[in-house]
């Protein structure tokens, strides 16, 4: 595949799907997902969060096409629109693994959610 050179035209979409995967709840159902299609009842046991809050997430990543979903009966079952969000999540979860085993705090924490140690803006 190419070098792929964002455009000003794209930016704002890609920003809005960063945020939408801002959320570590929503994260956990993407990451619950890996595992194959499930229902929203799976997903709250599996995931420990409330119907309600489960219900809300995937309606937003429904939105921003991060999962698919197909009703059976009384259920609505979901699955992951692309593999590939997963390929960015491990991504970014590597980088954080790599620099907080890096950290010479040693206490596994990213300082102020920074990847670069920088603890001020630059």
């Amino acid at each position: 595949m190419g070098r792929f050179t964002m455009t000003d035209g794209v930016l704002p979409v890609v920003a809005e799907r960063f945020k939408a995967l801002s959320e570590p709840a929503r994260l956990s159902l993407l990451r619950s997902l890996q595992d194959g299609e499930q229902t929203v009842n799976q997903l709250v046991a599996g995931t420990g969060l409330g119907q309600a809050n489960v219900s809300k997430h995937l309606q937003l990543l429904h939105a921003h096409g991060f999962v698919k979903r197909r009703k059976h009966g009384l259920f609505v079952h979901y699955t992951l629109a692309d593999r590939q969000i997963m390929k960015l999540c491990e991504l970014m979860s590597l980088r954080v693994t790599q620099h907080t085993e890096g950290n010479a705090q040693g206490n596994g924490r990213v300082p102020n959610g920074r990847l670069d140690g920088a603890d001020e803006e630059r």
